[in-house]
């Protein structure tokens, strides 16, 4: 038997579960945005796989056009940025750990301080290998996640001041309740921030670059947009929450599709998948669909999903399996190869993230974060 070449393999013969990145609709949600918040920059917000569009194609995307900064959450997503040629800046927004300091400083990686003893380990490693550092302050206005908390905040920023081989390029907060209908707590970490930045006001020194809004900022709030703001589910042409202000005009650029694989008549009595939990009084056409938990595709979602095959809606039946789900047509019709959207539009019909979600008893940002990365994704620039 001849070896396999895979350069020959195409994915029209591999899985025909996958993800459609629309590129096009990225950039205009790029521009919609940036046209919000000017004259402030922005930071793309990248972690989780780029929110399941892909990491590294949509950090080349953006590049093209034009992104002033990219935000990830980990030290290995910005590493992994860089090995791929990736040359914006890129301030990794989670904590770190000691030992990792050497490895941003190698691959001019803006590294956030969130306390003290941080800046005091990047300072250091930063002396040891004579790189310089890029720094970001973090500064806890009410989330108490990560960060200096704000009314201690003075004696990070008064030895931020006596670094020498640290450029304190920014310093910045994170809502906790930006996207919802009452704000005050928002705007209270808002005022918070504001009295932690006074200190350079009080020394007559500038300020680093101020950041706080996020995607909810953005719709909610323009006194949080300072000089960089910073879109994560918006980016992507998804609202943070139903309660938030549509003020940026978005459209969703991920679409997930699969196909019909398998065809049968399921006679009454005859229960469908695990735990026979679903069965019918009557004959039903019932097809397969080859996604399941195993693709992110949750698990919560069995009998209350649907999905749409030649643009009519269907429901999803029985318990979805890792690899595989079934789909109730009653008396409609499918072929073998029918393509089935399991996110996205067709025949003016749609099936969004926020109906998953909901569906699944969560928050859009999970259903897209949560899409393996065994789904092919395929980007489209048109």
């Amino acid at each position: 038997m001849p070896p396999i070449n895979h350069a020959t393999i195409t994915q029209d013969v591999l899985r025909p579960t996958l993800v459609e990145v629309n590129l096009a609709r990225l950039a205009e949600n790029l521009r919609a945005i940036r046209q919000k918040v000017a004259p402030a920059k922005v930071m793309t917000i990248l972690k989780a796989n780029a929110y399941g569009h892909g990491l590294v194609e949509v950090a080349r995307w953006m590049e093209q056009q034009g992104a002033d900064y990219l935000g990830v959450a980990y030290l290995e997503e910005g590493l992994l940025l860089r090995q791929n040629g990736i040359r914006l800046p890129v301030l990794v927004l989670g904590g770190i750990i000691g030992n990792q300091v050497p490895l941003f400083l190698q691959n001019d990686l803006t590294l956030t301080a969130s306390s003290l003893e941080k800046l005091e380990q990047i300072e250091s490693a930063a002396a040891q290998l004579g790189l310089p550092a890029r720094v970001h302050l973090k500064i806890d206005t009410g989330m108490e996640r990560i960060g200096v908390h704000y009314y201690s905040a003075a004696g990070l920023l008064e030895a931020s001041l006596k670094c020498k081989h640290c450029l304190i390029e920014g310093i910045y907060s994170h809502f906790a309740n930006a996207d919802a209908a009452d704000l005050s707590h928002a705007r209270l970490q808002l005022e918070r921030f504001n009295e932690v930045l006074r200190f350079y006001e009080r020394r007559s020194l500038p300020a680093p670059l101020r950041h706080i809004a996020n995607s909810a900022g953005i719709l909610q709030l323009p006194e949080s947009y300072f000089d960089l703001a910073r879109p994560g589910i918006l980016l992507y042409g998804v609202y943070p929450s139903p309660e938030a202000s549509r003020t940026v005009a978005v459209r969703p650029a991920l679409s997930w599709k699969s196909r019909v694989v398998y065809f049968k008549v399921v006679l009454p009595g005859h229960p469908v998948s695990y735990g026979s939990t679903w069965q019918s009084d009557h004959p039903v056409r019932v097809v397969t669909v080859p996604v399941g938990y195993g693709d992110g595709y949750f698990r919560s979602l069995s009998g209350k999903a649907q999905v749409l095959i030649n643009g009519r809606q269907y429901p999803v039946i029985g318990r979805i399996c890792m690899d595989q789900m079934m789909v109730n047509l009653e008396m409609g019709s499918a072929y073998n190869g029918d393509e089935v959207i399991l996110l996205g539009e067709a025949g003016g019909a749609a099936i969004t993230v926020e109906h998953l979600a909901e569906w699944a008893g969560t928050i859009p940002y999970e259903i897209l974060t949560n899409i393996n990365t065994r789904v092919p994704r395929v980007y489209l620039q048109g």
